[in-house]
């Protein structure tokens, strides 16, 4: 990586420069606590914070200058670089100032509402069995080879993003998969990055609190596919069982550019069938590529999982990974913590916990328990607060026509009151008629439904997956679903 002087950013961003033009530029980013010796500070002037507040402590910290969408104040000694628009300039002078790293690795980004972070970690693992030393930015994990973080953000900020990109690089990395949140994209996070391949996983009903409508949350989607990130991927890859991924593939065919279909239900370039899923052995299929046709095998448990595999094999193979590595990636990876996790233990009935948040994803969770169970699906979830208050209903309703007794209790509940989140979920419950029980206290709630399952039955614990915390109030304290679980299904043994 070459030296990058504030002249070379300017140019790049099309920027008004005041001040000196040739310090050099070692880093950039938005957050002041990160400033140092060499940075550049983006103040972006957002909903509840403005960036400009931090500008005397950044350069306390050795700011080589400033990004703004304002006027350099009179007087102002230090470089100052006037744009149009704060986050698309941070998006692109990350890219520049980390040499341009996504350019260097064979990235996939994943977008969806279901699905991105098992997809993540299927690519991530067919890299690997491809002998492509991988990377990976995930709600979960930030990985590089074997080094490992937990993730701040579903998709980090531009800067981070790149950053971690260079180092991917520095370590060797020939391939990165990172999930691009519909949020993240608005925001211009995934801005100026170069994807070899782009992944629609599906649409259903989700932040409509910050986008709205579905038609403004299916187009900050789009902007991954559509070239208006900064160019079109090297291949979309699509679900087109999903009609908003039906309406994309039109879109983007109309458009141009390459597009590569899968289905389980749908004619397209590569499919599923003979499926077969135990809650002891996986699942298996008959997978159908344009590469061939094998039988998959995998420790991954559920239908919708299947779709997971789908679009991870379109992915690796347009990387031109071949299909003999794939399938033995398919069945090593064991996915990704919280999604669809059985909690080990020796008796007679199955406890499984699941991040599924929406309610087309806890459809999808309860259609597979009650495919896998030959007794009653007892399902433990609730709602997060200061979200999209129009899922709580919708999700109630489809725990109460999937279950056959449903635990309804608090998830993250943040500032709002509990009680009143359960009781926005329980007017979709109470409209089926199914059995259900209101238990504000999480570890309560779980603890009841074990004690409730008898032999052959399932429960579900919803919502929150491989979070190992909860948030009430502004207080986050250490809460694992698994653990809780756990300890519920030893208490009941004991007794």
């Amino acid at each position: 990586m070459g030296n990058i002087s504030i002249n070379d950013v300017a140019a790049a961003l099309d920027a008004k420069l005041t001040g000196s033009a040739d310090t050099e530029v070692l880093d950039v980013t938005h957050d002041s606590r990160q400033a140092r010796k060499g940075t550049l500070f983006v103040a972006i002037k957002g909903a509840t914070v403005d960036g400009h507040r931090f500008i005397d402590d950044v350069l306390r910290r050795g700011a080589a200058g400033i990004i703004s969408e304002f006027d350099a104040p009179d007087g102002f000694a230090c470089p100052w670089l006037k744009v149009a628009d704060a986050r698309v300039a941070l998006a692109k002078a990350a890219s520049i100032i980390n040499g341009d790293p996504s350019r260097k690795l064979d990235l996939v980004g994943i977008t969806g509402t279901n699905g991105k972070t098992t997809t993540t970690y299927l690519c991530y693992a067919l890299a690997e069995a491809a002998g492509v030393k991988p990377a990976m930015l995930t709600t979960v994990e930030y990985r590089i080879g074997e080094q490992s973080e937990p993730a701040i953000r579903t998709t980090p900020e531009a800067s981070d993003t790149n950053r971690y990109l260079r180092q991917a690089v520095e370590a060797g990395c020939g391939f990165a998969a990172m999930e691009a949140s519909s949020q993240a994209i608005d925001l211009h996070r995934c801005d100026s990055l170069r994807f070899r391949v782009a992944v629609f996983t599906n649409l259903t009903q989700d932040h409509l609190d910050y986008h709205g409508t579905m038609e403004n949350y299916f187009d900050a989607k789009k902007k991954l596919f559509d070239g208006r990130l900064g160019e079109r991927p090297g291949a979309s890859v699509v679900n087109i069982d999903d009609e908003w991924g039906r309406m994309l593939v039109a879109d983007l065919r109309a458009g141009g550019g390459k597009v590569v279909t899968f289905a389980q239900d749908s004619d397209a370039d590569l499919t599923a069938s003979d499926i077969d899923v135990s809650l002891i052995k996986g699942t298996s299929f008959t997978l159908r590529t344009p590469a061939g046709e094998h039988r998959v095998t995998s420790p991954l448990v559920g239908r919708p999982h299947v779709y997971n595999m789908l679009s991870a094999t379109a992915a690796a193979l347009e990387l031109g990974y071949d299909l003999d590595s794939i399938v033995a990636g398919l069945g090593k990876c064991v996915g990704a913590p919280g999604r669809f996790e059985r909690v080990p233990h020796d008796g007679d009935f199955a406890v499984v916990v699941d991040y599924a948040h929406t309610d087309d994803a806890l459809l999808n969770t309860l259609r597979t328990a009650r495919d896998l169970t030959e007794g009653r699906v007892i399902t433990v979830f609730g709602c997060g607060g200061d979200r999209d208050k129009t899922k709580r209903a919708p999700m109630g309703r489809v725990a109460g026509e999937n279950s056959d007794l449903v635990f309804i209790t608090s998830d993250n509940p943040r500032t709002e009151d509990p009680l009143k989140i359960i009781a926005e979920i329980e007017t979709g419950v109470a409209e089926t008629g199914t059995e259900y029980r209101a238990i504000s206290d999480r570890r309560e709630a779980i603890h009841k439904a074990v004690v409730a399952a008898r032999t052959g039955d399932v429960v579900i614990i919803a919502g929150k997956g491989h979070e190992n915390y909860q948030i009430v109030g502004s207080d986050k304290f250490h809460f694992d679903d698994r653990e809780v679980a756990l300890a519920a299904v030893d208490a009941v043994k004991d007794k």
